[in-house]
């Protein structure tokens, strides 16, 4: 953006506080995202749910945070990203004291919808405090360690939660998750002076692209687009990635949850290779086709459930490594593809697109799950990654086009 490339050189040190603190509420975004899934075992059996049953809680959680998050961009263009990244990290920790005392379904519906108010707005505020806040030289790291970061949050969950629940139960495990929130709110208090932004309205008067006007760019809605494929693909995983290796497999719960980890910490690593990567320039959208190529074709092998629970393990690893891979180059497109002074309000939309995918996948892969097609998810987790190379291909296309006539 505009803004970040007109910024002076910053320190090292005064970066890299800033990186941490959006990084580690970021994983506690992502960690929520898994508030529900690794105690599946235990809330159905307690309640008598099904699968299907268990992947709506999953659709109330990212319907609502879908629908916050595209109006949340402009919340935080208009009051600054700091004030509305605390209130999301208060969200997550109410969620999680309403979750553990659950009575029933509603009142698990609404812990899932009160976390989805929270999560609805780490993506516009963190991205405007890295845009704001970071020396743009320094950009692609912080979009490599806010990938990574959020990552590491998706591969702690299951690990967190499963280990509590297995010793203490299912509502101490979500007890116990209340208090990393409340953590991260002591940083972000510790160090409000580090995080403070202007408002975006309020930073550059007059700037064109105000409004609802980003919304007319195509480019925007595929990025949308391209969002909405990856979430499917994700989805999928994230709800039920456990339960399917544990059929097709014969893998234990802890092993099928160390593999499911093992795709969240492979993905981290691979963010971390994707960021150096990234920072080298180059076309985002190629990086983007040739991670998800590799991810789709281990995604396959593993829907065959040919081998062992080892090489399961190894695959989802590998699968995870190259999602990964693509994070940073995602970020870095999108970040080209929007216009100046639209930070917030772009993230918003384009990251509900995010929600969206992973609100309809844990019902659609759910629904296959009860028929017991496990199969099919990771075949589905291939199908939508491949369709989501398209969009990719055509965005970059389309800012590249863009650039260049405004170059003419």
């Amino acid at each position: 953006m505009t803004t970040a490339q007109a910024m002076p050189a910053v320190p090292v040190r005064q970066d890299a506080l800033v990186i941490a603190l959006v990084g580690l509420a970021h994983s506690i975004s992502h960690f929520f995202h898994l508030i529900l899934a690794p105690l599946f075992p235990w809330i159905k059996a307690e309640f008598g749910l099904s699968y299907a049953e268990l992947g709506m809680l999953m659709t109330a959680f990212f319907v609502v945070s879908g629908i916050g998050q595209a109006s949340s961009g402009f919340v935080v263009d208009k009051l600054g990203a700091r004030t509305v990244l605390v209130f999301g990290v208060f969200c997550l920790m109410l969620s999680a004291i309403v979750l553990s005392m659950a009575n029933g379904v509603w009142m698990l519906a609404a812990g899932a919808v009160i976390a989805g108010v929270g999560n609805s707005v780490f993506h516009p505020a963190d991205y405007s405090l890295l845009n704001q806040k970071v020396s743009h030289p320094r950009l692609a790291y912080a979009f490599s360690v806010h990938g990574l970061t959020g990552n590491l949050g998706w591969a702690c969950a299951p690990v967190f939660l499963v280990g509590i629940a297995q010793i203490a139960g299912w509502r101490s495990a979500l007890l116990s998750a209340a208090a990393l929130p409340a953590l991260v709110l002591c940083l972000l208090f510790a160090y409000r002076e580090v995080l403070r932004t202007k408002p975006a309205q309020k930073a550059v008067q007059g700037a064109k692209g105000g409004g609802l006007d980003f919304l007319k760019l195509p480019t925007v809605w595929m990025c949308f687009a391209f969002f909405f494929l990856t979430a499917m693909a994700l989805g999928g995983v994230h709800s039920f990635a456990a339960t399917a290796l544990r059929e097709l497999y014969g893998m234990s719960l802890n092993a099928a949850t160390s593999a499911y980890s093992a795709f969240m910490l492979a993905s981290a690593f691979g963010m971390f290779a994707g960021g150096v990567l990234a920072a080298r320039g180059g076309k985002h959208d190629r990086t983007i086709a040739i991670a998800f190529v590799g991810s789709a074709v281990f995604a396959l092998i593993l829907a065959t459930g040919a081998g062992n629970g080892a090489l399961a393990l190894a695959l989802m690893a590998a699968t995870g490594f190259c999602t990964g891979i693509a994070g940073p180059s995602r970020d870095l497109m999108i970040r080209a593809a929007a216009p100046a002074n639209a930070t917030g309000r772009v993230y918003g939309i384009v990251y509900s697109g995010l929600d969206s995918g992973l609100a309809i996948a844990p019902v659609l892969f759910g629904v296959f799950m009860d028929q017991h097609m496990v199969a099919s998810l990771f075949i589905g987790v291939a199908i939508f990654q491949v369709l989501a190379i398209a969009t990719a291909v055509n965005v970059g296309k389309n800012t590249r086009a863009r650039q260049l006539a405004a170059q003419a």
